[in-house]
């Protein structure tokens, strides 16, 4: 599509575009009409596009009733693709990666090299005639729910402390970090703060680096919160245009999100591929208003932002104990040779079979590690010898899902897996192992969210947690000093009994 700015007028063609028309990247400014309070705007418009970036595609209004809601100032828009001195950047997923940019010949704007980002190209294409179309209007009307929190729990006291500054941040607007163990009760923490925000009509945006665990805090939060509607996004999700108080997504569905959210909370701020991905970085930014708290939650958080609560230049709270009182269970290290070369020899290490078989027999559920998918499809063919019902996952695996769930039933004595399950999900009672520790996918942060998978309940607060290896890592041996660090504090704080 093309453009005239004309008078300070914006005027949209789709077809048989005028020869002096421009696309929208090629405009130095892009007018803000002025709201007009008496137009009858589309309430349906208004609350698919509050708090969102999105393309005409993805608008089912007709262009000229869009265009009419531009003009009258309830709708705004944005280059999708801008230059300046010569440097190409996506407003939407803040992309500035000239390589991961390319032209086409648009059939829309006539151009035969118009140019789209091809990093966010999954979420609809951006491209250099193409606007982010956003809500500018009035707010959508929004019934306020007093004091909507319906739990019955109690928080242990290292859960209280930080429950009381999450909640302060939020009124006062504020970034925080959350530094918690693995099964400290990280999302009870968050429930005090979520109330205040929604009992003053404030929007609260709960995003996790990963589908597996969106999956989880979904019905955790319907069930604190039933009055709320409760919007679970991530790919393939049924709620994508559900305009909801609280929203639960994964960082890559904040990337349609636009000055959305009062509050937006970020758990596992550590995890892959947050921390690689510098768009979903950016996503989150962009998803928040002007004024806004900032929460971040992590068991794990990297070197520099450590140094950062050291040297007071983070504001952060810690909780280095789990609410059961128990300190976090310490792994063990057992060197187990080759473990390669006796896979291809179609063997197990004795010393992991071992481990293996003494679970089997006294029916406690495991979980068992390892680096590469070929590597563990090789074990799983081997320990399904021992019992039928040894099932793996992985990234790809389509029956993921279920198979977790089939875990939590118990229906499945073991799982296999690679470090997809690292974080993230809970099952009540079980030991741990991972083989080939030594490979360079375990590092220091993953492997202390491996071992926080054990004795992550009150009934069961203990458990086995064995680092099977080749040679010890620098890795394995700060994980470890890192969990007896946390435990010597708790001890000190009060924290723990045991």
């Amino acid at each position: 599509m093309r453009f005239i700015l004309k008078d300070n007028k914006l005027n949209l063609f789709l077809k048989e575009s005028p020869p002096e028309s421009l696309p929208i990247s090629s405009m130095e400014t892009i007018p803000e009409p002025p709201l007009n309070q008496t137009y009858p705007f589309n309430k349906d418009l208004q609350h698919l596009l509050y708090g969102k970036q999105l393309l005409f595609d993805d608008l089912p209004f007709p262009l000229k009733e869009i265009q009419q809601h531009f003009e009258n100032g309830h709708i705004l828009y944005r280059k999708g693709i801008s230059t300046e001195n010569n440097k190409i950047a996506c407003a939407r997923c803040g992309n500035k990666d000239s390589s991961l940019f390319a032209s086409f010949p648009c059939a829309r704007c006539g151009e035969k090299n118009c140019m789209y980002c091809r990093k966010c190209i999954m979420m609809g294409r951006v491209s250099a005639c193409t606007p982010l179309v956003s809500w500018r209007g009035a707010d959508p009307d929004e019934a306020i729910t007093e004091d909507p929190l319906v739990w019955s729990g109690k928080l242990s006291d290292g859960q209280q402390l930080a429950s009381d500054r999450v909640k302060q941040a939020v009124i006062e607007n504020k970034e925080l970090l959350v530094w918690a163990v693995c099964g400290a009760g990280k999302t009870e923490v968050l429930f005090e703060g979520i109330n205040t925000a929604l009992a003053s009509g404030k929007r609260v945006c709960i995003a996790t680096p990963r589908t597996d665990v969106v999956l989880e805090l979904g019905p955790r939060l319907k069930t604190a919160f039933p009055g709320i509607q409760v919007a679970v996004l991530y790919g393939g999700s049924e709620d994508r245009h559900l305009q909801a108080p609280l929203t639960i997504a994964t960082t890559h569905q904040l990337l349609r999100f636009y000055k959305a959210f009062d509050a937006v909370i970020v758990d596992e701020v550590d995890a892959f591929p947050y921390t690689a991905d510098e768009s979903l970085q950016y996503a989150v930014r962009q998803s928040r208003k002007d004024l806004s708290s900032m929460i971040y939650l992590t068991a794990t958080p990297n070197r520099k932002w450590q140094n950062e609560c050291r040297n007071g230049k983070r504001d952060f709270v810690t909780i280095p104990a789990r609410y059961h009182r128990h300190p976090l269970p310490v792994p063990s290290f057992k060197w187990c040779g080759n473990w390669e070369k006796a896979l291809k020899k179609d063997k197990l290490p004795a010393a992991v079979t071992q481990w293996i078989k003494m679970r089997l027999d006294n029916q406690k559920q495991c979980l068992l590690f390892l680096p590469k998918i070929d590597k563990m499809e090789k074990v799983l063919s081997l320990l399904r010898k021992l019992h039928p019902k040894i099932e793996a996952v992985h990234a790809e695996d389509p029956d993921r899902k279920s198979k977790v769930q089939q875990m939590r039933d118990k229906e499945i004595p073991m799982l296999l897996t690679t470090t997809i399950l690292e974080r993230g999900v809970t099952f009540p009672s079980v030991d741990v192992a991972v083989l080939g520790t030594e490979d360079r996918i375990f590092t220091e942060s993953a492997l202390v969210q491996i071992a926080g998978r054990v004795g992550r309940s009150a009934q069961f607060p203990n458990g086995d947690i064995t680092f099977f290896h080749y040679g010890k890592t620098e890795n394995m041996v700060q994980a470890r000093k890192q969990i007896l660090k946390i435990n010597e504090e708790a001890r000190k704080k009060g924290l723990i009994d045991y």
